[in-house]
């Protein structure tokens, strides 16, 4: 064991990761769309795979829920396993009527509030980029497949959107144009900035806070193809 929360040995986890925030969705994914996998993490029951996607080595890991969570993983996946790219495949929760349960948003930047950056390396940035490497081929995959998606900005917020009880979300909203909101993101892609990495995300709509719509937690596990099947092509 390398970390105290991965166990698994270098060269067990492929250059490439997908990281759904529930492992129960990781484990979805490589018990479906996966062959030859084996089990390289179940510390904590953050359940990591390893297999191969039509002939294409890949590793899915979940990241668990919140900046914290996914900081711990994204660092030490990129700092100690020698991973080159993770994109982030997750839930979001839309701020827009005009946005449906289960589009897919391809993320261009988050932006967060958190002191996440700052206390990891000094950072004061509330923007980061995702990267344009990966977005450009995952588009790319997205227009040959026919499937439809979002580009735009997200907001990772420490506090789940629907628990927030202050207005300074409409302000973010609006001032940063932002179209929807999550938890992860932003660690993920500061995480890759600081250690010259590669990192992306794609969300799928799951609640919107504009209509008070929302997904049930089996459907979240298990009915978010278009997103998962996108990723998988795009590697």
């Amino acid at each position: 064991m390398i970390t105290p929360h991965i166990e698994a040995e270098v060269g067990e986890i492929a250059d490439i990761v997908l990281m759904p925030g529930d492992p129960l969705r990781a484990k979805f994914i490589a018990d479906n769309y996966l062959t030859d996998v084996i089990q390289f993490n179940k510390i904590r029951n953050m359940y990591g795979y390893t297999g191969y996607y039509k002939g294409k080595r890949v590793s899915v890991m979940g990241s668990g829920m919140g900046i914290p969570s996914m900081g711990i993983y994204s660092y030490e996946l990129f700092k100690f396993f020698n991973v080159k790219k993770i994109i982030r495949i997750g839930s979001c929760g839309a701020f827009d009527k005009n946005i449906k349960l289960y589009d897919v948003i391809l993320v261009d930047r988050a932006y967060s509030d958190s002191t996440y950056a700052y206390v990891q390396s000094g950072s004061d940035e509330k923007f980061v980029d995702s990267s344009k490497n990966i977005n450009y081929k995952i588009e790319q995959v997205a227009k040959s497949n026919g499937i439809n998606f979002i580009k735009g900005n997200i907001y990772t917020t420490d506090v789940f959107s629907f628990y927030r009880h202050t207005e300074g979300e409409k302000d973010i909203i609006k001032e940063y144009n932002c179209i929807a909101s999550e938890m992860e993101a932003f660690a993920l892609f500061h995480n890759a900035k600081v250690l010259n990495k590669e990192a992306a995300c794609l969300l799928t709509v799951v609640d919107n806070i504009a209509t008070n719509e929302i997904i049930d937690a089996d459907k979240r596990e298990k009915s978010l193809n278009n997103m998962i099947e996108l990723a998988l092509s795009s590697i």
